[in-house]
């Protein structure tokens, strides 16, 4: 994922929750649960009687669906500017028993739509069933010539009208789930627990293929002439139809000493499509977007079928306890047993010319985890914790010749992994309220002898065994009698064994690095030689019973030493936020935060760009809460988050004069910007004792200027002239009015 699209996935869950405590959802917890900005929740019903409520309203929400893009993005408000808002409870609780039934329906006239249904006697057993629906949108829209756009046979069709002159198309998800869960107490030492979860999804999301010839995986196919295009990138939404099914059985015993739980975890995965199956007409845009038959070979290979996400299941049974030796001494254990297969099959798939004997991959990984730990408290101001963790997977995958380059055939990879976790802390307390750490955790991780047989491309250089030592100190506690802190910092050293240089069919040990790799290679920084330093500190302050604010600051290096300094060379991560919540009066109440973070990549690459990422997130907001009178409840939130990803560039020295004269003349990448203002307003006016009206009110602004997509006014072209299409500046206001009734 690139760096746009990742601050982008962090930015919709953001707009998720938001969404998901805004118009629609305001209304539906009004009763069953405090609302957003809500003073108090509901009273509980009297004993031994039901108590009961709905809420019916309408909402409605200005602009179209591009303007609508962000916030509509998993809410359901997209398509349509009109909402029913429909949501109910209904509980009823027997004190002279102790039980309690509820059912909950929220969100009710939208594509979000929830049930949920609690039925349980306290301190025997409990039955829970939900129901919950959920779509997401992609904010993007595609203008295609597409035909059957998230099947899996689509046709790409060239846009002879050029770029904007097809149809748009919308990827989009529906998620549909349903899980029941059971708990039995037996006596006050035995419980099983019970739960299934099932959820199919369906719809399509953002996709492509795409391929450059000439290739080592190709090498029939032809480089670009000036009659040929060798190159192609294709919008192919991925189909989607699956299933994913969790089950979950936990049996657990707990004596004055001992306690044991031991359980099993299913996890079952099946796809409806096995591969898709894209048709490619014999001309495409070349890289400047002029139409050219493609060159020999190229078409064939964009129209291979295209491996979907194969069925898979997971079996994972486990036993975990502690024991208490005596008052101070306490022991603890964990003993896990997992396996992991894809067996599909490839012909039912839709996957031709597999090795002779070979029907599916057989996948199958095979993982053993054991732990053990210790804590001790051999004094009354010291307390001593050790751990030691053991991870064991075993790749049973079958060998086969899978791949062939011109005329040498390679296996698939054996990838083993083994982990060992260590862990040593002593605590001690320095004085009333305020305790010393310091600790020291070691990892190693083992990735197994490369498969003899197997070949890697694409990568320099990779590493069997990899060691990590940390060391921890920290001071927490009571500063005075208003103020309570941390402060921690932790300093990493991570080496390892010997490098590994791919070569064809295998890999070299390589004992000398300064000699043994080109100068132009690159190395992974998952596992290079690393130092990193860390502080954190935080301070909580209780000015009054009515003000306390919380502030914290963290900041963070990490060095990474390779043999050619290619790839990422070091980072830097800051943040600082400020929390705060003031209690006006009985009634009213108002909160405050705000954060500061960034985050920096120093990276080069080979007769290229050496580029330093800078990605800077500032989020400030304001609520507040209350009551007027009797009967009216007001509350409103002001927030506004900027989110500034820029993209520093200079040149290594080998690079070409051509390099030096772009980025000259582009003065580098623009930055990627995403902003966004929003204010919620909410009011309830209580008719009667029975009876309220509730109005919700949201405004947002939401700015975002991503050049990976959209440059200015061009968009970005795929070979056969589809773009993508988003508007940079979106403007959403919603009013969602709602009645409330209830009763016993």
């Amino acid at each position: 994922m690139n760096s746009s699209r990742s601050v982008l996935a962090r930015t919709a869950i953001a707009l998720a929750v938001l969404a998901a405590l805004g118009a629609a959802q305001a209304q539906t917890a009004s009763e069953a649960k405090p609302a957003a900005g809500d003073a108090k929740p509901a009273e509980a019903p009297p004993a031994s009687e039901a108590d009961a409520w709905a809420s019916v309203g309408v909402g409605y929400a200005t602009g179209n669906k591009a303007d609508r893009a962000f916030f509509g993005q998993y809410n359901g408000m997209r398509d349509q500017s009109a909402y029913g808002l429909i949501d109910f409870g209904y509980s009823r609780r027997n004190e002279a028993d102790g039980s309690l039934i509820s059912f909950v329906g929220s969100n009710l006239g939208l594509q979000t739509r929830e049930l949920s249904l609690l039925w349980q006697k306290q301190g025997d057993w409990r039955f829970s069933a939900d129901y919950g629906e959920l779509i997401r949108r992609d904010p993007y829209t595609i203008d295609t010539g597409v035909v059957g756009a998230g099947s899996t046979a689509p046709q790409v069709v060239h846009l002879s009208g050029g770029p904007g002159s097809g149809y748009e198309f919308d990827p989009k998800t529906k998620r549909r789930g349903a899980g029941l869960g059971f708990t039995k107490s037996y006596g006050t030492e035995l419980e099983l627990t019970a739960g299934v979860k099932s959820e199919n999804k369906q719809g399509s999301q953002f996709w492509g293929i795409g391929f450059n010839c000439p290739a080592l995986a190709a090498p029939g196919c032809g480089p670009a002439t000036a009659i040929n295009s060798s190159s192609a990138i294709l919008f192919l939404p991925q189909p989607i139809d699956s299933n994913h099914t969790q089950v979950d059985m936990r049996l657990a015993y707990m004596g004055d000493k001992l306690r044991l739980s031991g359980g099993y975890y299913g996890s079952f995965f099946n796809n409806q499509y096995g591969t898709l199956n894209p048709g490619v007409p014999a001309s495409l845009n070349n890289q400047v977007g002029t139409l050219l038959p493609l060159s020999s070979g190229l078409q064939s290979i964009l129209a291979n079928p295209v491996a979907l996400p194969p069925d898979n299941q997971m079996h994972n049974f486990d036993v975990t306890g502690n024991y208490r030796f005596t008052p101070t001494t306490i022991g603890n254990f964990k003993l896990a047993y997992s396996t992991a297969r894809q067996d599909q099959d490839f012909a039912g798939s839709g996957l031709a010319a597999a090795p002779a004997g070979i029907g599916n991959l057989d996948g199958r990984y095979d993982t053993t985890l054991a732990q053990v730990g210790l804590s001790a408290r051999p004094l009354p101001k010291l307390t001593l914790t050790a751990e030691g963790r053991y991870q064991d997977r075993d790749d049973k995958t079958p060998i086969a010749l899978y791949n062939t380059i011109a005329t040498t055939s390679y296996t698939n990879r054996s990838y083993n992994l083994q982990r060992v976790n260590g862990k040593l802390q002593a605590a001690y307390q320095i004085r009333p309220g305020v305790q010393g750490v310091v600790g020291y955790d070691y990892e190693s991780i083992d990735r197994g002898v490369f498969t003899p047989s197997s070949a890697v491309a694409g990568v320099s250089a990779l590493r069997q065994d990899t060691d990590e030592s940390t060391w921890r100190v920290e001071l927490r506690g009571r500063i005075t009698d208003t103020l309570n802190g941390e402060l921690r910092y932790q300093k990493s050293d991570r080496d390892g064994s010997n490098w590994l240089r791919p070569g064809g069919i295998g890999v070299t040990e390589v004992t000398d690095p300064a000699t043994g790799f080109f100068p132009t290679a690159i190395f992974a920084p998952t596992l290079a030689d690393r130092k990193r330093d860390l502080l954190k500190a935080t301070a909580t302050w209780q000015a009054s019973e009515v003000l306390m604010v919380q502030v914290t600051g963290s900041a963070g290096k990490d060095e990474f030493e390779t043999p050619t300094g290619y790839a990422l060379r070091d980072d830097k991560v800051r943040l600082y936020t400020v929390d705060a919540n003031w209690t006006v009066t009985e009634q009213w109440n108002v909160n405050a935060f705000a954060s500061y973070g960034t985050q920096k990549f120093n990276q080069a690459r080979p007769a290229g760009s050496l580029m330093a990422f800078d990605n800077t997130n500032t989020t400030v907001g304001v609520g507040t809460n209350g009551k007027i009178g009797e009967k009216i409840e007001i509350g409103a939130t002001l927030s506004y988050i900027n989110d500034d990803n820029a993209y520093a560039q200079t040149l290594d020295p080998l690079a070409p004069a051509g390099s030096a004269a772009l980025l000259a003349a582009a003065g580098g990448l623009p930055d990627i910007v995403f902003r966004q203002t929003e204010l919620r307003l909410f009011g309830k006016y209580a008719l009667a004792a029975t009876s309220a009206l509730r109005v919700d009110a949201v405004y947002q602004n939401t700015k975002y200027d991503d050049w990976s997509y959209l440059y200015g006014t061009t968009p970005y072209r795929y070979a056969d002239n589809s773009t993508v299409l988003l508007s940079q500046d979106q403007n959403v206001f919603f009013v969602g009015v709602s009645y409330i009734y209830k009763w016993r």
